[in-house]
């Protein structure tokens, strides 16, 4: 019987996947006792602790207690099986059930880097089996990150929301926590958030191997100038830094101010008369301003056009003058009127309000000093004429 239990050693360390498929489903020809694992081959780190799984498996046989133990530990290592969490010394499979152990080594930091093979081994009175597994030393690598921008570069207006993708990739051999900073100018605003959310983030676990998408959006101030602005992103975990360069380039964008001539905003009109009122659009901005459309918002009746109604190009630092033709409307009363004078620009606009001060035509008044003068007269003829009787 014991040289039957010899037999299958081989079969146990070539044949895992076949024994553990035999597990769940039992082959009456599969008869015996064996120690299988999943990785009988192993690489561990000096200084570390490591747990390998093991299984005990039995095939057909009546119960009985097998001693465990390892043999071929080198001096200064420590190997311990465990069963439950804890050291065991015996294990007892029932008829096709398996016990569930595990291989803890643990390996001094000197420990030279070579290659050992430790052999744990069940042994019972009648049967026994024998796992050789392979240990392999080696110094882990420092952890390591790498961090890469899809678009490092990107160009919009001081109103723009410039947003770059980042991956980060942990290629250390340990997962790790990664935070996250990035440098700007003075006045940029700068967050990180999720890749596909609008979370926040100041931190991403990244496992080991693997490689994660955040994103970065940086502000600019919407009173900057036009120019080119770096952006320094640095992402750490534990002894590890990587850095990228990002890269923001502000274009100039037109900022218009209207007004009248000298910076008034007041001017005299006359009822029904049309009045030509000298109104100065600026471009105060740091990129031409192309098309500005000029347009107004008048009380009921009104007319308000400008000539020229459009100004093809007004550079930056540069005013243009143009003429508003306000006609009040005839049955306008004296007093002040509000009247709005806006400019356009491809999405930059700007409005004024314009007080103007209504008159009635000196015609109208003629005319009705007249009415008033026929009407004495009548008034006059008819107490003549009637007081006489």
């Amino acid at each position: 019987m014991r040289a039957f239990a010899l037999a299958p050693i081989a079969l146990a360390i070539s044949l895992i996947a076949p024994a553990a498929q035999a597990a769940d489903s039992h082959d009456a020809n599969i008869k015996g006792l064996y120690l299988m694992t999943d990785y009988p081959a192993v690489t561990v780190r000096p200084g570390t602790t490591s747990n390998i799984p093991l299984r005990l498996q039995n095939y057909g046989l009546s119960p009985e207690r097998y001693q465990l133990s390892v043999s071929g530990v080198p001096s200064g290592w420590t190997a311990t099986i465990l069963g439950g969490g804890q050291p065991v010394a015996a294990a007892m499979p029932a008829p096709d059930k398996d016990v569930p152990l595990q291989l803890r080594l643990d390996v001094p930091a000197n420990a030279k880097l070579d290659e050992q093979t430790l052999t744990v081994k069940a042994e019972g009175q009648g049967n026994q089996a024998n796992l050789p597994i392979q240990v392999a030393l080696a110094k882990e690598l420092p952890a390591k990150l790498t961090v890469k921008a899809q678009l490092p570069s990107l160009r919009g207006s001081p109103k723009s929301n410039f947003e770059y993708t980042l991956t980060i990739k942990n290629d250390s051999g340990r997962n790790l926590n990664v935070s996250f900073a990035a440098q700007a100018p003075e006045n940029f605003d700068t967050s990180f958030t999720e890749a596909y959310g609008t979370q926040e983030l100041s931190s991403i676990p990244v496992d080991a191997g693997q490689s994660k998408d955040i994103k970065l959006k940086v502000r600019p101030p919407s009173t900057i100038d036009a120019g080119h602005f770096p952006v320094a992103v640095t992402v750490k975990a534990e002894d590890a830094s990587a850095k990228v360069d990002l890269a923001l380039d502000v274009v100039g964008e037109p900022r218009l101010q209207v007004a009248g001539r000298e910076g008034l905003l007041s001017a005299r009109a006359v009822a029904a008369q049309q009045t030509s009122i000298p109104i100065v659009v600026t471009n105060s901005g740091s990129a031409p301003a192309e098309n500005v459309k000029l347009s107004a918002s008048s009380p009921s009746g009104w007319k308000v056009t400008f000539n020229p109604e459009t100004i093809d190009r007004l550079v930056p630092g540069k005013d243009a003058e143009v003429q508003a033709l306000v006609t009040p409307s005839d049955k306008s009363l004296a007093g002040d009127y509000m009247v709005s004078v806006n400019a356009n620009s491809r999405g930059e606009s700007a409005s004024s309000q314009f007080r103007i001060t209504v008159s009635t035509s000196t015609v109208w008044g003629m005319v009705g000093a007249g009415v008033i003068g026929v009407a004495l007269l009548l008034m006059l003829g008819a107490v003549a004429r009637f007081g006489r009787r």
